[in-house]
């Protein structure tokens, strides 16, 4: 049994007035809404949170989810957590649910209201995803983590500051440039690489040498939730559907010190689990939608999928691979770094975005005659690992 998306919903991100609780409500409202179906026929919920208790003093938020609608009353719901990845944690669970024949639909939404803390109070949460001990506890974020990454990848292949200044920026310009597109972005912004390169310090700092403000994700609000059932259930009820084709996921060691900072080593095994799955090899994608919390994640993400060798993701920025009229588009939606970063809700983003692409009803650019798309999100530093293969099914 294969599985597929018939519904969708994705909010604005940002700093939005919106609650946690509003947000939860709207995309399982939207998302039953695009599906067509009965509140009443979901078997299952599952919400993609990673710090409600954290950013918003709310632990046990699945039973929230009833308020969607009175015919969610006493529907199992249950609230998954695997760092930034969480959103991608939650469709597994539903998909995993439908296969095993215990429900025929289930709702996913992913979710989280990051701007109601400080920088010091966010940052702390965020650190929670660390290995606390080496990591959290003695000062450590994830600017710093990323940095850890950066600092390997220099090393590893002999790069200077400056040509990793450089490879970054244009992945900073690319995505907020491609967020122009997004209409529900937090930060589009028309800006070229050289651009940020002439910033002066004050308005691009450094945040974690070598990171700087251009080179981190943003701080966001945001949702997205899906409605999934059976490939067979969908054809019936659509005329086109999404299929995700293949769903991979790998764990590696929570701590950074115990891992390769020059890669995404599991993730590396992840995408490529994916690909076997699915049948298809990267030269089968048409779009994919990467984990770029941090510019290096971007092109870590690259070398991961296979579309540049090792030391070599730089190169696809040169060459044009990677932007919207490239042979392999990359983060189209502008990615984490510009569409923005709810956390909780990531990877149910992706998973939209991807399903809406293939529909020929994109969330910003549209890729043409898209078929077969890649999603990829990772939890904390890299320790968790999701690819996710869709396919369009006429």
């Amino acid at each position: 049994m294969s599985v597929s998306i018939i519904g969708t919903y994705h909010s604005k991100v940002g700093r939005l007035e919106e609650s946690i609780y509003d947000l939860l409500v709207k995309a399982g409202k939207g998302a039953l809404e695009d599906a067509g179906i009965e509140p009443g026929e979901i078997g299952g919920i599952w919400i993609g949170n990673y710090s409600a208790g954290g950013f918003n003093n709310q632990e046990h938020l699945a039973p929230y989810a009833p308020n969607i609608h009175p015919d969610l009353r006493f529907k199992p719901a249950t609230r998954v957590e695997n760092a930034c990845a969480s959103g991608s944690a939650a469709i597994e669970a539903a998909k995993n649910a439908i296969e095993a024949g215990e429900i025929k639909f289930a709702l996913v939404i992913g979710v989280e209201k990051m701007t109601t803390l400080d920088t010091k109070g966010f940052t702390k949460v965020l650190a929670m995803a660390s290995y606390w001990p080496d990591e959290g506890a003695k000062g450590m974020t994830f600017p710093g983590l990323f940095a850890e990454y950066a600092k390997g990848y220099m090393e590893r292949y002999g790069f200077s500051h400056e040509q990793l200044r450089t490879m970054l920026a244009k992945v900073s310009a690319k995505n907020h440039t491609n967020a122009l597109a997004n209409p529900l972005a937090q930060m589009p912004l028309k800006i070229t690489y050289e651009e940020i390169l002439n910033m002066p310090d004050e308005k691009n700092p450094m945040i974690a040498p070598p990171l700087r403000l251009y080179d981190c994700s943003l701080v966001s609000d945001g949702a997205a939730a899906l409605v999934l059932t059976s490939t067979e259930k969908a054809k019936t009820l659509k005329d086109e559907v999404v299929e995700i084709s293949a769903l991979s996921h790998t764990t590696d060691y929570l701590a950074i010190s115990k891992r390769a900072n020059w890669e995404f080593t599991a993730g590396k095994k992840a995408i490529q689990k994916a690909y076997q799955i699915a049948g298809i090899t990267v030269n089968d994608l048409d779009f994919a939608e990467v984990h770029d919390c941090f510019t290096i994640a971007e092109i870590l993400a690259y070398e991961a999928m296979g579309l540049a060798a090792d030391g070599e993701g730089w190169k696809l920025l040169d060459d044009g691979t990677v932007y919207v009229d490239g042979k392999l588009p990359v983060n189209v939606s502008g990615g984490l770094k510009a569409k923005g970063h709810p956390v909780g809700a990531t990877g149910a983003s992706m998973a939209v975005l991807a399903t809406r692409q293939l529909l020929d009803k994109a969330i910003g650019h549209q890729i043409k005659d898209a078929e077969i798309g890649l999603t990829f999100n990772i939890g904390g530093s890299a320790a968790s690992n999701y690819a996710m293969v869709f396919k369009r099914i006429k």
